[in-house]
């Protein structure tokens, strides 16, 4: 089975300090859980308050929900690996 380290020139890896990882993990875990709560509250504002639900605002929303979704989808898994300092969900994920 081939590796990224049997093509030589493929990725340049290099070695980070554990330190490093671990910041940078809390950070995205912080910016997963301001995006997450901040973009909900926008939507759900958005549902109560009969006055901002014009049509030029649906683009904001459909912003706000689009990045929701990233939040939720994408700073666990972040997160994760940056404890982990590694991938860990495999060759599939």
């Amino acid at each position: 089975k081939m590796t990224v380290q049997d093509v030589p020139g493929t990725f340049p890896t290099v070695d980070v300090p554990d330190h490093a990882h671990y910041t940078i993990g809390v950070v995205i875990l912080l910016v997963g859980i301001t995006g997450t709560l901040g973009n909900f509250l926008v939507f759900y504002t958005f549902c109560r308050t009969r006055s901002l639900q014009t049509p030029a605002n649906i683009l904001i929303i459909n912003l706000a929900i689009s990045d929701f979704l990233m939040s939720i989808t994408q700073s666990p898994v972040f997160f994760t690996n940056s404890l982990y300092k590694h991938w860990i969900f495999g060759e599939k994920g």
